[in-house]
């Protein structure tokens, strides 16, 4: 990966960590579905009005609305509202890795490596360690389980963007990645609307935004501008030129500034066998990126030819 562009990886990561610090501040003050609709209501407007439509086909860009968009953000914001601590949530969603590397391995014909299959298995054993009756101390059950969901629905959402972009290299295109956030979380803002009225009721909304303090109203743009915005724009942009796992794996690091802006702004604290279930998912997620000093990388997947002239002669010069 360019210079360039693993230092814009560690930018959105860096952002996203904290993000679920951000996402906690404003749950203390609207509830869950509002929060997310006027999140996604100040990531389209006015920023439409501005950001031509993606050149790809309208079912590239409705999956992606209905994945990265309606799935993720739903089964993200009720895990945090049940109790999820941000530190952590930062950690488990990190999983969508595993789940990125299998699901580019059957659609995209992208290979998956030994190492990663064993990273997938420590990360799985971390995930049932904190998920045993009993483990999760203050966090739900549920809480987990649709943190884990969110994870799904980001490897969904990353496989759509990296097949988008192979249909748009096959035309001699560039995708615009930003055009694909905006009109994307247009498909989803109604659903989140509807979704707000039903599950909180027009009273509880009412209410919410006529106590909708400027604090309040801060966690709803940064959460737009940095973690939406620009976080999924670059994302999508580093997407578009490397491969879905390899783009995947960036997101490990996540995890460091989740937990730290947890511990330093919600004062959170893990107990022992959460601590040792994040240990193993992370040691996973290192395992599946790095793999073992002095060890081969076979690959049980014939890997494709790039079609990314700009940087394949790189890609392979970091594979070798």
């Amino acid at each position: 990966m360019r210079r360039k562009d693993l230092a814009l990886a560690l930018l959105v990561v860096g952002i996203w960590g904290l993000n679920f610090t951000v996402i906690k501040l404003g749950l203390g003050g609207m509830p869950p579905m509002l929060l997310v609709s006027l999140r996604f209501t100040f990531t389209v407007l006015p920023a439409i009005f501005f950001v031509k439509r993606p050149r790809l086909p309208w079912i590239y860009v409705l999956a992606y609305g209905m994945t990265a968009g309606a799935g993720q953000y739903t089964a993200d914001i009720y895990a945090l509202k049940l109790g999820m601590p941000a530190g952590l949530a930062s950690v488990i969603l990190q999983s969508q890795l595993f789940f990125t590397l299998i699901l580019a391995a059957a659609f995209l014909k992208e290979g998956i490596r030994k190492r990663e299959v064993a990273g997938m298995f420590l990360g799985v054993l971390g995930l049932i360690l904190m998920g045993l009756p009993g483990n999760l101390g203050p966090i739900p059950l549920p809480a987990l389980l649709l943190m884990i969901l969110a994870a799904i629905f980001w490897a969904a959402s990353n496989i759509v963007v990296r097949k988008g972009s192979q249909l748009l290299a096959q035309r001699g295109e560039k995708g615009d990645g930003l055009s694909l956030v905006v009109y994307g979380s247009l498909f989803a803002l109604p659903l989140f609307y509807l979704g707000a009225l039903v599950i909180e009721g027009p009273e509880a909304l009412g209410a919410a935004l006529l106590n909708l303090t400027p604090g309040y109203l801060y966690s709803v743009i940064h959460l737009a501008a940095f973690g939406t915005l620009f976080g999924f724009a670059a994302w999508n942009k580093l997407l578009s030129r490397y491969p879905a796992g390899k783009v995947a794996s960036i997101s490990l690091l996540v995890p460091g500034t989740g937990l730290l802006g947890g511990w330093l702004v919600m004062g959170e604290v893990l107990s022992l066998l959460q601590v040792l279930g994040i240990g193993l998912i992370l040691a996973g997620l290192v395992l599946a990126h790095f793999g073992l000093p002095g060890r081969g990388t076979g690959s049980w997947v014939r890997k494709p030819v790039l079609k990314d002239k700009e940087n394949t002669e790189e890609i392979i010069k970091e594979e070798a």
